[in-house]
């Protein structure tokens, strides 16, 4: 287990200073002396309301919810032992959007948007999965393509809605699925669920490292491959739809961070798991300062800067994998 600190520890520091490096720069610059200023308890007015109240719980919210999409898709990764998979490509992220508008059309409260979000993570699980399986077993072209299928399925009707949903309620929820952490009113709920997920994961890097090898070597070896597996897609679910509820659809998060991850530090999940929820939660981070600075006084949503990193990994590791 000594083995593993080093890097954790690197990664720890990394992510405070993207936090740091995030709640300093924006419309308003804060400079090191004033940002110390205010965590000491003296500084300005102003740029103690800027960081507690505007700039701070944005940009923990987007730490969590990057960390959440990362270790979601690491799981997805270790379970389907196929690089592309990731919430968003195969849909997860997409039914866990149609879950929460169904909610927030009917005019339910955030913990039944939650709720929905959760079910329509879920459910979009077992129906790739269903799908991808058929009667025989799944290959990873064949996950993948009706992973992508169900994906396009889910933003049809996430379409529908919007078309016959209230004109008023549009540009929010158009911005919301396009992931913008300006709708991120609170990050604890999101922290708290990363937190117990990776303290949840931490026993079973084993199990997962076996896993990853094949189902039926994990079998041989003594590892309880259905409840694993089952705990997986659950698991996966319940980040994808924490994250979706919070700061809409991001995609590639949970494609990029792990891979990037395996190629610098290897396959160990008991490394990945911990080091992917501070990766990606960094690189969301970093990614909502772009989103805020790039066309500044104006906002994009985050989710644009995700998409345009990463569109191109996916189609090098698509192209790599044929």
């Amino acid at each position: 287990m000594l083995r593993l600190a080093p890097p954790l520890i690197a990664l720890s520091l990394l992510a405070v200073l993207a936090i740091i490096v995030a709640v300093a720069i924006g419309s308003v610059p804060i400079s090191p002396a004033q940002l110390w200023a205010v965590m000491i308890g003296e500084g300005e007015p102003l740029h103690r309301t800027l960081i507690f109240e505007l700039r701070a719980p944005r940009v923990l919210a987007a730490f969590a919810v990057g960390g959440l999409l990362a270790v979601a898709g690491a799981l997805m990764q270790v379970l389907l032992r196929n690089p592309l998979a990731d919430p968003y490509v195969l849909g997860l992220s997409g039914g866990a959007a149609v879950g929460a508008l169904t909610a927030m059309l009917a005019g339910l409260g955030m913990a039944m948007v939650s709720g929905g979000a959760f079910i329509g993570a879920l459910f979009s699980t077992l129906l790739v999965f269903g799908l991808a399986h058929g009667t025989g077993s799944w290959t990873p072209t064949r996950l993948l393509l009706t992973g992508v299928v169900v994906a396009s399925g889910w933003g049809a009707l996430v379409t529908f809605m919007l078309a016959v949903g209230p004109t008023e309620q549009l540009p929010g929820m158009l911005y919301w699925l396009m992931g913008d952490m300006a709708y991120a009113r609170s990050p604890w709920l999101a922290l708290s669920v990363l937190g117990v997920a990776v303290l949840a994961a931490a026993p079973l890097g084993r199990s997962l490292n076996v896993l990853a090898r094949g189902h039926m070597q994990a079998q041989a070896l003594g590892v309880a491959v259905r409840p694993l597996e089952w705990g997986v897609y659950v698991a996966a679910s319940l980040l994808t739809a924490v994250a979706v509820t919070t700061a809409g659809s991001i995609g590639f998060i949970g494609l990029v961070v792990p891979h990037m991850l395996r190629l610098v530090l290897g396959n160990d999940q008991r490394l990945i798991l911990p080091a992917a929820a501070l990766a990606g939660g960094a690189l969301l981070a970093l990614a909502d300062v772009l989103a805020r600075t790039l066309i500044a006084p104006e906002q994009l949503p985050v989710g644009v800067i995700t998409a345009m990193l990463g569109v191109p990994l996916f189609l090098y590791l698509l192209h790599r994998s044929k």
